[in-house]
C-alpha cells in the first residue's frame, strides 16, 4: 500500500510488471512500472479542469472516459466512492454512479501471473433514466520523450486503387506542419516532445493497435476493431492527444444507444517488449516494411 499525491494506492505486481491504482478515487491506473523502471504513466497530480460539479483532475495515468467529449459531461469528477474487489491475479474498480449522467464507470485489471501482459476491461453502465447515445474511451496518459505508433492501414489493399484506404482526423488547435508528426504509409509516428502547444489526431486503425516506444522499451495496447461501425470523431477508433506535459494513447468503442440499465464492455491488452523491431506486429503486418 502506497501513496500517489496524497490519494492511497493498492498494487498488482509480478516479476516483470508493476502496477498501482488509487484505492478510493477513480478507477484510475496511476503507476506502470517495467523491470523494475521509472513510472512510464505521465504524472501530472495538479492539472485541473473546472465544471458546475467541481474541478475535476487528471492526475495522470489510465483513466475512462465516455465519448464524444463535451463539458461539463466529460470532467465529471472522480475523487471519492470507489470500491476495490481483488480477484485472482486482479483487481476489479468501480466507480459511484455520476449523478449528472447517470453512467457508472469500471475498470477489470487481469495481470499475468508470469507474464508482461495485462488486460484491461473497461466497462459503462447506464444508471440514468433515459437512453444515451456514446462510446466507451479508455485513455493513456504517458511521460514525454518517447515516439508513439499508429498503424493506418493493413496489408489488405484495393489493388485497383479506385477506394480510399486510410484517413485521419484532426481539431482546431491540431496543425499539419507540427514538427512532432510523421505521416508514412503504414504508420503515422508522434514525436512527444516538450515547449510545444496541444495537437491531437485520430484514425481509424484496422490493425487494433498502438505503441509507444520509450526509454527502449515498447508499450503496445492493442484492441478489438469492428469494420462498418460508427466510431466518434469522424469515426476514430484511435487517438493521442499531446502537449508539453504528457502525450496519450487513446482507443474507443464503437458509438451505442444505451438504454437505461444497460452496459457496455471495451477491451485492451497491454504488452511490452524489448526491442523496437517487427516482432512486436500483429501476423497481418509482419513482414511490410515501415514507413
Amino acid at each position: 500500500m502506497t501513496d500517489y499525491f496524497g490519494f492511497e494506492t493498492t498494487h498488482l505486481s509480478n516479476d516483470i510488471l508493476h502496477l498501482e491504482c488509487l484505492k478510493t478515487a477513480g478507477p484510475r491506473i496511476v503507476r506502470l512500472s517495467y523491470r523494475g523502471s521509472e513510472n512510464l504513466l505521465a504524472e501530472v497530480p495538479f492539472i485541473a479542469h473546472p465544471t458546475p460539479y467541481g474541478e475535476y483532475r487528471y492526475l495522470g495515468g489510465h483513466r475512462l472516459w465516455h465519448s464524444p467529449e463535451m463539458s461539463p459531461r466529460t470532467y465529471i469528477p472522480d475523487l471519492d466512492g470507489l470500491s476495490l474487489e481483488e480477484t485472482n491475479h486482479g483487481l476489479i474498480l468501480t466507480g459511484k454512479s455520476e449523478a449528472p449522467t447517470g453512467m457508472r464507470k469500471r475498470i477489470e485489471i487481469r495481470l499475468d501471473p508470469a507474464q508482461a501482459l495485462v488486460t484491461v476491461i473497461h466497462t459503462l453502465t447506464n444508471e440514468g433514466l433515459w437512453p444515451v447515445d456514446l462510446a466507451a474511451w479508455a485513455l493513456t496518459m504517458l511521460r514525454l520523450g518517447g515516439m508513439l505508433i499508429l498503424p493506418v492501414r493493413t496489408s489488405v489493399v484495393d489493388r485497383a486503387g479506385l477506394l480510399p484506404d486510410r484517413h485521419f482526423t484532426l481539431w482546431p488547435y491540431s496543425q499539419m506542419g507540427d514538427p512532432r508528426l510523421q505521416l508514412g504509409d503504414d504508420f503515422i509516428q508522434l514525436h512527444a516532445r516538450r515547449d510545444l502547444p496541444p495537437f491531437k489526431i485520430g484514425i481509424y486503425n484496422p490493425a487494433g493497435w498502438m505503441a509507444y516506444w520509450l526509454d527502449g522499451v515498447l508499450f503496445r495496447i492493442s484492441f478489438d476493431t469492428h469494420a462498418g461501425m460508427v466510431y466518434p470523431d469522424f469515426n476514430s477508433n484511435c487517438e493521442s492527444y499531446c502537449d508539453s506535459r504528457f502525450i496519450e494513447m487513446e482507443s474507443l468503442s464503437p458509438l451505442t444507444r444505451l438504454a437505461p440499465g444497460q452496459s457496455l464492455t471495451h477491451t485492451e491488452t497491454w504488452q511490452f517488449f524489448d526491442s523496437l523491431d517487427q516482432d512486436f506486429l500483429p501476423e497481418e503486418l509482419a513482414g511490410r516494411p515501415a514507413s
